[in-house]
């Protein structure tokens, strides 16, 4: 066996590792290993190409391996899963500029080497526009999901990224054309920078788990086309399965919010409906609770769901809550916890955090899942989550999240909301569930609250 084929034998078993890491992926049990078996594809990926490279030097890989690990440490311990969805924005950016320097770097070498062909070049106009649109676009949805950039609208953006598109596209034809002259590539990073900037900055906050997929997918895309540059089969596969799975998470995000990618990019977010206000919703209608209250009816309840929302990981309340579900446990109650697609700020965000508290997973019960189940359940609460158990969806027509899938959490017996305030979600409308004739309002901090029933339950 050739150095060559033992290079090629190598990719091609990390790529294989990738794959098999990727479905392991696509189920909560299997995800630690799938998450594994995606690391050892990494590192040998990573060993590989040291020994296909010849010319390389190693303290130069050496400090960045300590400047990036002692980076990663300091994110691991000090960002909250609460902003967790900021940091998977800004990985998404920083792989898209890491493509296009990557990508760039090559080309000019190429360049100057006269060895810039018709392939390489389109490659690295394609690496060029989908880097730098997901790099800026990246760095907006980051700051959109810290709610530190507030968009206060402009009619005119949408012609102005017809325009840009329509520049960047011109652009990259150049770099075709003209390989030579490498300031066409630099010009279309700029543009490409600017473009992305302008997509995302209109785009609403009920609409980020659709954009970080669709950044996650173009990330992937960036690298494979980078792949194409280097003349790297492992990179041209490895990107194109993150470009495809975040294709795929992106449609599964839009059908759960009942928009279409498209829709998210170049219209506007619905708005709410004329005349309907919280006032005529929740007037006289509000039943309030205590925690010894929803403590007296848990204890005669069979069956209890748990919805999880973005208040959830705001008060950090998994924790509590995994405890709350095994006292109810210990009492002979069954406890499942139903999971909206988009609960949260980005796909899989409860997922998470309830893994985290060690929750079974056999005990995350997907929509189409849990739906059917309600009817049959004594007691659903519902802590943080407001829009994706908004019955509007399915009542009023002019609601901007009208056709949106929700959970059906109003055919339960009882359902006990635990919220701080009676404050719209994303969508910013009210919700007729808190003023329902089985629903009661635990109004407070969802751990707070949580830990005040577990104790009455206690005392009980």
């Amino acid at each position: 066996m050739t150095r060559a084929d033992f290079i090629e034998l190598g990719y091609l078993v990390a790529a294989s590792l990738f794959i098999i890491g990727l479905k392991g992926l696509s189920r909560p049990r299997t995800a630690r290993r799938g998450n594994l078996i995606g690391a050892a594809g990494m590192l040998l990926a990573v060993v590989v190409t040291l020994i296909d490279q010849a010319i390389v030097s190693y303290w130069v890989l050496a400090a960045g391996l300590i400047v990036g690990s002692a980076i990663g440490v300091v994110l691991a311990v000090r960002v909250k899963m609460t902003s967790m969805p900021e940091l998977v924005a800004l990985f998404n950016g920083f792989g898209g500029a890491a493509s296009v320097l990557v990508a760039g770097a090559s080309f000019v070498e190429a360049v100057d080497l006269g060895l810039v062909d018709t392939e390489t070049s389109t490659a690295a106009a394609a690496t060029a526009i989908i880097g730098a649109v997901t790099f800026t676009g990246s760095i907006v949805a980051f700051a959109k999901l810290r709610e530190s950039l507030h968009w206060h609208g402009f009619s005119g953006i949408r012609i102005v990224n017809t325009a840009l598109a329509a520049v960047s596209l011109a652009l990259a034809a150049m770099v075709v054309i003209d390989p030579g002259n490498t300031m066409w590539l630099w010009a279309l990073v700029a543009v490409g920078s600017v473009l992305g900037l302008l997509v995302v900055v209109p785009i609403g906050g009920a609409d980020m788990p659709v954009v970080i997929a669709l950044l996650n997918s173009m990330s992937g895309l960036a690298a494979s086309a980078t792949g194409f540059v280097l003349n790297n089969t492992l990179l041209i596969i490895a990107g194109a399965l993150v470009g495809a799975s975040g294709l795929i998470l992106t449609q599964i995000m839009s059908v759960a919010m009942n928009r279409s990618a498209l829709s998210v990019l170049f219209t506007d977010a619905p708005s709410a409906s004329a005349g309907v206000d919280a006032d005529e919703v929740y007037a006289g209608k509000i039943r309030s609770t205590s925690a010894d209250e929803v403590a007296m009816i848990l204890e005669t309840a069979g069956r209890v769901a748990i919805v999880p929302g973005y208040g959830l990981a705001v008060a950090q309340a998994q924790h509590a809550v995994s405890e709350l579900a095994k006292s109810l446990e210990a009492n002979g109650t069954e406890v499942v916890f139903a999971i909206h697609p988009v609960a949260g700020r980005m796909p899989g965000h409860m997922n998470v955090l309830l893994a985290e508290a060690e929750i079974d997973y056999e005990k995350l019960l997907e929509m189409d899942v849990a739906n059917p189940t309600f009817a049959q359940t004594d007691v659903v609460i519902v802590l943080g989550a407001n829009d994706v158990v908004n019955p509007s969806a399915n009542t009023d027509p002019n609601s901007p999240i009208a056709g949106m899938p929700i959970l059906e959490v109003g055919d339960a017996q009882t359902v006990v909301v635990i919220k701080r305030s009676l404050s719209p979600g994303f969508a910013g409308i009210p919700n007729p569930l808190f003023a329902a004739d089985n629903a009661l309002m635990l109004f407070g901090d969802g751990k707070v609250a949580v830990t005040a029933i577990i104790k009455a339950l206690a005392e009980a």
